[in-house]
């Protein structure tokens, strides 16, 4: 599918404009509401819908499929990074009306991380098809670790990444408002703020190495690809503050997500075995797999409020979430 070059510039246009609105709108250091949260989730849906219905238009039904689709994928997929920003939060006592600022320049960092991944992905891919079974590997290992309640916990403590930057550069144990840096006997060291930015694109680094082929697994479209992958990271921060405090209720979307990512699995073994072994090897449509996406991610969520966790279950995961330790 080719995109014309103006096809790119209109989704650049429409991302910048999303966050500089965004940015604006939160440019005091406030703590984000339950009712702020839900108005900006409820946008950037809306957006990421209505910029479907746009593809759909420009480009053709089966690529309005695909987006949203992979759209849809990426969100799901989203949810186990909200129990890390959760983490990362409480480990290093970030006060809450900065947390904000701190997702806002992750969102920066993974926009260009994933951009990054992905086209090294399509570049792969489209040279060495039989690439997709070991990304197939991937995400059905993946699955079944969640599937066993095996996937490893995140421990912010042994971020290589944060403790490489505490070796570029000092890092003072107290905040400074939103500042990153700050001026100390007359060197600029760093803020836990900072450090806080650096765990949560490294986290979101390790999240790609499931993300990225399963999005693949959808389309190998570059633009594709990427622009479902960025709505779906752009609606991130408002998903976590509508979710904050609830996350723990929700504890069937973990078997959900394993079934999904092993869905997803097996559709890009068929799609390899389709392009290396043989073409008379069906394929899952993306129409099928948007469906089977729904259908678990809703199944998760009503079977989750039908049957919810004990008391001392919720109780223990919201401790372990909002537990504080020394920063930096």
């Amino acid at each position: 599918m080719h995109v014309p070059l103006w096809g790119w510039a209109a989704f650049a246009a429409v991302v910048v404009t999303m966050l500089a609105i965004d940015l604006l709108a939160h440019r005091r250091a406030t703590v984000i509401g339950f009712k702020d949260a839900a108005r900006w989730s409820a946008i950037w849906v809306g957006a990421s819908l209505v910029f479907a219905g746009v593809v759909a238009l420009t480009l053709g039904g089966t690529a309005g499929v695909d987006f949203t689709t992979a759209w849809l994928l990426e969100k799901s997929l989203s949810v186990d990074n909200l129990f890390v920003f959760a983490l990362i939060f409480g480990y290093f006592r970030v006060p809450r009306e900065h947390q904000h600022r701190v997702l806002f320049f992750g969102v920066i960092g993974a926009l260009l991380f994933r951009g990054i991944f992905l086209a090294a992905g399509v570049a792969v891919v489209s040279q060495f098809s039989a690439i997709l079974f070991g990304f197939a590997a991937v995400l059905l290992y993946s699955a079944w670790k969640l599937m066993k309640d095996d996937d490893d916990t995140y421990d912010p403590g042994t971020s290589v990444a944060v403790r490489l930057l505490r070796k570029v550069v000092p890092v003072r144990d107290e905040y400074a408002g939103a500042k990153f840096f700050v001026k100390e006997a007359g060197k600029r060291v760093a803020t836990p703020l900072l450090a806080v930015v650096v765990a949560i694109e490294a986290a979101d680094l390790v999240f790609a190495v499931d993300s990225v082929p399963a999005v693949l697994a959808v389309s190998d479209d570059a633009f594709i690809v990427y622009s479902s992958n960025a709505f779906a990271i752009l609606g991130l921060r408002a998903l976590y503050f509508l979710l904050a405090g609830l996350l723990a209720r929700f504890h069937y979307l973990s078997k959900g997500l394993a079934i999904i990512l092993g869905f997803i699995g097996v559709k890009l073994v068929l799609q390899a075995s389709h392009k290396v072994i043989s073409s008379s090897i069906p394929e899952i449509p993306s129409l099928v797999s948007l469906g089977v996406i729904v259908a678990v991610l809703t199944g998760a969520v009503v079977l989750s409020l039908r049957r919810p966790p004990p008391q001392a279950e919720v109780e223990a995961e919201t401790s372990e979430v909002e537990a504080t330790k020394t920063p930096v």
